[in-house]
């Protein structure tokens, strides 16, 4: 139920955020924001917030969701027949960024509430930095045995 709920809100604010993007600016037909939200909404929560961000960190995942939307934005616009508006790279390029920016902040809700209280899996524990450790010795070549009867 958390992952409806979060795919939702995805939903709701990539809609918001691409009509005012797509439609106002560029004059993508609303019908087409709409396909293009739930396309890339659901691919982008499978592969972005259920696969790459419970692996690495938000900024790595932020990327990730970068790459994923200029593509699928890109791709889904360049399908069609007769664009009615001016330049698909910068509607795709402006659209990315900013569902990166809001994918930010959802990565960091998903995070704390849907990652986190998943049953099942255990909290993957981050230290930060790799700590190795060294072994030394007192001696740095090692003795053979000739030598040691030489010694004694």
């Amino acid at each position: 139920m958390k992952h409806v709920r979060a795919l939702c809100v995805k939903f709701i604010a990539s809609l918001v955020l691409l009509y005012v993007i797509l439609t106002l600016f560029f004059g993508v037909p609303f019908g087409d924001v709409f396909v293009l939200t739930l396309f890339v909404g659901v691919v982008s929560y499978l592969v972005g917030d259920l696969m790459l961000l419970p692996r690495t960190n938000n900024i790595t995942a932020t990327m990730g969701d970068f790459g994923l939307s200029l593509i699928l934005i890109w791709a889904i616009l360049a399908m069609q027949d007769n664009p009615p508006y001016a330049s698909l790279a910068w509607a795709a390029i402006i659209s990315a960024l900013g569902v990166t920016i809001f994918e930010y902040f959802f990565h960091r809700y998903m995070a704390a509430n849907i990652l986190d209280e998943t049953e099942g899996e255990k909290k993957r524990e981050n230290r930060g930095a790799l700590q190795y450790q060294n072994e030394a010795s007192d001696e740095l070549y090692p003795v053979t045995p000739s030598k040691k009867r030489d010694k004694k």
